[in-house]
């Protein structure tokens, strides 16, 4: 007998697979095995399988990639249908993270007409954005994905920004916040590159020893670029703007749940199903050893209640003695362990979180006291 998810379950579902149309330096699914595009059969088995998992009414579809718009719409339009069908009754929201060359007007309407969340991937001005993200020619990006932010804002699509934290703007954190305000951005996540290879000059797994890549965010680095947006941020768009981060340590703060798997006490529950329904543990550890099965052969809901999945999601309970006497392990809880691979077994930007802790905890005090009193936050602090 299963018992109920404590919190809801997710899948991050890769209908193209690894396929993409860009060539960025640093992503860490280029090299991941190609599972071709999913059939008819496999997306009503996950949909169908995914609705009857959830415990809540609300349930949210992510599509992902690589780059899920290498998909007809035609896939989406029927994505769509079969959830009307088999959801009723359930809430029913879809997200798309895609970097934006592919849309149309065609599929711009579509996204407003369904009122699908869309996310783009930007990594700021053109040039941190043009140093890693480059299609697959060689050619920039910055001002394609700008055009798709138009078109989506033209159509009244509700979209947000996934921001890499990288070499090329670590050090640029107050510009790289200046121009999502300049282009009316309201809600950003930041993603750290922080990837390794193996000696053959491979991506090694979260288990393999490895060196930095040369794109990878520097834990200095990253202290840095999160303490120089946190300054932006703070100086009167406390409340306007959603940096995902920041809500996410506010939570932890208060003691509530972050809403952010990496500073969460424990993962596991956002898992990622590849195109032929093969499903893995998190979308960090599509490696062999983290494969859960295959939903066309065993039930979604089995694997993700799995004994191996169990062991997954109690990875961030075995965290070194230093880092759970740290002052700060309420507030990231060791963060992702993908990370974890230091000598001491703490997390590579460990010091990175300390510096930004330390620097904004006197504004986080102040403010979980105002929330806690019932109190309307400032827009500056």
């Amino acid at each position: 007998m299963f018992s109920p998810f404590a919190r809801p379950l997710y899948v991050m579902a890769k209908a193209a697979g690894s396929a993409c149309d860009l060539a960025c330096s640093y992503c860490y699914y280029r090299e991941k095995t190609p599972r071709g595009r999913m059939d008819s059969a496999t997306l009503r088995s996950f949909i169908s399988q995914y609705l009857d998992a959830q415990t809540q009414r609300e349930v949210q579809f992510v599509w992902h990639g690589g780059e899920p718009t290498l998909m007809p719409l035609s896939f989406y339009r029927e994505a769509v249908r079969i959830q009307k069908e088999l959801g009723r009754g359930m809430i029913i929201q879809n997200c798309l993270q895609t970097n934006g060359l592919l849309l149309t007007e065609e599929w711009c309407r579509f996204l407003a007409e369904e009122q699908w969340l869309t996310g783009l991937s930007i990594d700021g001005s053109a040039t941190m954005h043009d140093r890693f993200r480059r299609d697959r020619s060689g050619a920039p990006t910055h001002d394609r994905t700008l055009r798709a932010a138009e078109m989506l804002s033209r159509h009244g699509v509700d979209w947000n920004v996934m921001a890499t934290v990288n070499a090329a703007n670590q050090w640029q954190g107050a510009d790289f916040y200046r121009f999502f305000r300049s282009i009316s951005c309201r809600w950003i996540q930041f993603s750290p590159v922080a990837e390794r290879l193996t000696t053959e000059g491979q991506l090694a797994s979260p288990d393999e020893p490895g060196a930095i890549t040369p794109e990878s965010v520097t834990p200095e680095g990253w202290g840095q670029f999160l303490c120089d947006v946190f300054d932006c941020w703070r100086q009167g768009d406390i409340g306007e703007v959603y940096v995902q981060i920041f809500e996410a340590t506010l939570a932890n703060w208060l003691g509530r749940p972050s809403g952010l798997c990496s500073l969460s006490p424990t993962c596991g529950h956002a898992l990622a199903l590849e195109a032929d329904g093969s499903l893995y543990s998190c979308d960090h550890f599509v490696f062999p050893d983290y494969l859960l099965g295959n939903i066309r052969s065993t039930p979604l809901l089995t694997l993700a209640h799995s004994e191996a999945q169990r062991r997954f999601a109690l990875k961030k309970l075995r965290v070194d003695e230093g880092c759970l006497k740290c002052e700060f392990h309420f507030a990231c809880f060791g963060e992702c362990p993908r990370l974890w691979f230091l000598p001491t077994g703490r997390n590579y930007l460990c010091e990175g979180y300390r510096r930004f802790f330390s620097h904004t905890a006197s504004a986080f005090d102040r403010m979980a006291d105002l929330i806690r009193r019932n109190r309307p936050l400032p827009r500056s602090l």
